[in-house]
């Protein structure tokens, strides 16, 4: 998933610890998880583990059994390529070798679940995924799991209905209102949007930090894949031609930077002294991806609100698969139990970790609780933003992917922005576009 803000920052700590890890074991036999970030890990130590420790540096265990992390950042499709290798040779691999469990994200979990590099979860010995498990699940993250027979091949720990995250001093400054409702009619379309950035411009500021921010509000409310499944070509959605129009008309305005989304030039904009009034993401991006807002001494808790923006939309979600030839179905069952279907463990992550889990009853809860209590998220100024995830997650489903988004999505953003740097035309940019689907594809996707 998109997390690599932090992500990318800690991954290559976290894979040297892996290489350690994986050097100290020998021939042991450990519980071996495939990552391309310290999120999961981070919440495996506190949560799951037998330990339950915040030190990633400590080696853990579960059920007794050494667990380790290899971690390998996604960006440009690093993650699974390694992953790739890694189930390849996983049924004749040494038994620290082993992966057992392995993470995937939206963009391209299709591959991993219709594959046969992923087993059945409901078949994972006595710790199996069941139907009272996946009661209290959002439906769309179980259909994302399973395979074109239905089969299900994982599960996950979070639902990710998405919104616009705004700062509230530049609402009250620049629009006169700073309540989440307020905002909300300020930005409900993409005309209203577009329009309040000419006034953020005419006073100063920015409305994003990233000529790709809105990206995931566009790209995931298409009416057709990237790929056509009968011709095998790629295919524009008007919705993805909208994105790029608004990204040429806010640059040429500026109303934006020419900053990729996990750029520092585009993440210094949440330290209080930031210009920029939004950031689109779900829970787990102020959570995961705004640390500058959250810096103590330059940062700006609290002076942030939510809304549902111009478009409703999601954006990610972290998947747990078993892995065929892995040897420890009964712990990977364990952890998927306890990531979705621990009452105590979710609720640790819903307070503590600021997640809209995958457990309908505890989302409710939260909610509740915020409401009786007055209270909520502290760095979006106390706002309950559990309910509107709940309204979100109603509408939310899993269409229109196909298993090379993350390549396309990525892929798409980088090379518009050459052309927004005024390095090309857009003409060309959209030609070396098409030359890196050929290239991701080996030719498998048409072009022209």
């Amino acid at each position: 998933m998109k997390k690599r803000f932090l992500g990318l920052a800690l991954g290559a700590a976290a894979a040297g610890l892996a290489t350690v890890t994986l050097a100290s074991c020998g021939a042991k036999d450990i519980f071996h998880i495939y990552a391309w970030n310290t999120e999961f890990q981070g919440f495996f130590y506190k949560y799951v583990s037998d330990e339950k420790t915040a030190d990633l540096e400590k080696t853990v265990h579960l059920d007794g059994k050494e667990v380790k992390f290899t971690i390998v950042p996604s960006d440009n499709g690093a993650y699974q390529e390694a992953l790739d290798k890694a189930l390849e040779k996983n049924a004749s691999a040494g038994p620290a070798e082993k992966v057992d469990l392995f993470l995937a994200e939206a963009d391209y979990i299709l591959k991993y679940t219709n594959s046969t590099v992923t087993k059945d979860v409901k078949k994972l010995s006595k710790n199996a995924i069941d139907e009272k498990d996946l009661a209290n699940q959002y439906q769309y993250t179980i259909d994302a799991a399973s395979d074109s027979n239905k089969v299900l091949k994982g599960v996950s720990f979070q639902c990710c209905p998405a919104g616009v995250i705004y700062r509230r001093s530049i609402a009250k400054a620049v629009l006169g209102v700073d309540q989440p409702e307020q905002v909300q009619e300020k930005i409900n379309t993409w005309e209203k949007f577009n329009a309040v950035a000419a006034q953020m411009k005419a006073a100063g500021k920015l409305m994003t930090a990233s000529f790709a921010e809105t990206y995931r509000a566009f790209s995931n409310n298409v009416s057709k894949p990237w790929v056509d499944p009968t011709t095998k070509k790629l295919q524009f959605d008007e919705q993805i031609t909208a994105w790029m129009d608004q990204a040429e008309l806010f640059m040429k305005n500026g109303y934006t930077l020419d900053a990729g989304i996990w750029d520092d030039k585009c993440t210094a904009e949440m330290f209080k002294t930031g210009k920029a009034f939004c950031y689109f993401g779900p829970a787990w991006y102020y959570n995961f991806c705004m640390g500058n807002a959250q810096d103590e001494e330059k940062g700006c808790y609290g002076d942030w609100g939510l809304v549902e923006g111009p478009a409703a939309y999601f954006w990610g979600g972290t998947w747990m698969l078993a892995a065929n030839g892995g040897d420890d179905d009964e712990l990977v069952g364990k952890t998927m139990k306890a990531f979705t279907s621990d009452e105590a463990v979710c609720r640790n992550l819903a307070f503590g970790e600021s997640q809209f889990v995958n457990f309908k009853k505890v989302n409710q809860g939260v909610s509740a609780y915020y409401d009786a209590t007055e209270g909520g998220n502290g760095f979006l100024g106390g706002q309950n933003d559990t309910k509107l995830y709940l309204e979100g997650a109603k509408n939310i489903k899993f269409e229109n992917i196909t298993i090379y988004d993350q390549y396309f999505n990525e892929g798409l953003q980088n090379k518009f922005q050459e052309f927004l740097k005024g390095s090309v035309t857009r003409e060309v940019a959209l030609n070396n576009f098409k030359t890196y689907v050929t290239e991701k594809t080996n030719g498998q996707v048409k072009v022209n």
